[in-house]
């Protein structure tokens, strides 16, 4: 009996759901993609309880956030692997892919930048985005 395909829920301005995109596609996995507003869609509560995209639906199992789902789909998926063999390799992707989900990608979302209520101008806008990209590469 064939299993079914995991479903991947995100939406096009996540750069999140773009993440586990490229990695399900790198690792060559069949899945199936539905577009999501978590903001305006009451039926993706249900699936993930805390809104946020993207979330991968891999039979009865759930889960979000962009590096656990990437890090689920290395181990249940070890061809093509994504993360290297060498601990300190390793170590250092790792540390690489933290600084972007933890220190960068969130302080570019709407609530920091305030786009979807109109506080900051666009350059505005681009001037903090750049300064927490500039900021995370450069330290770490």
């Amino acid at each position: 009996m064939a299993t079914a395909k995991p479903i991947l829920y995100g939406a096009w301005i996540s750069s999140c759901s773009h993440r586990v995109r490229i990695a399900l596609n790198l690792k060559g996995v069949d899945y199936e993609y539905k577009a999501v507003n978590p903001r305006t869609d009451p039926d993706y509560e249900k699936i993930n309880p805390i809104k946020y995209i993207p979330a991968l639906v891999d039979g009865d199992f759930v889960l979000s956030d962009s590096l656990a789902i990437i890090l689920y789909l290395e181990d249940k998926y070890p061809q093509h692997p994504l993360v290297p063999k060498d601990i300190k390799t390793k170590g250092l992707d790792l540390q690489i892919a933290n600084i972007v989900c933890s220190s960068i990608q969130p302080l570019q979302g709407y609530g920091v930048i305030g786009l979807h209520e109109g506080r900051l101008s666009p350059d505005e806008s681009l001037e903090v985005v750049q300064r927490y990209i500039d900021k995370g590469f450069r330290e770490q």
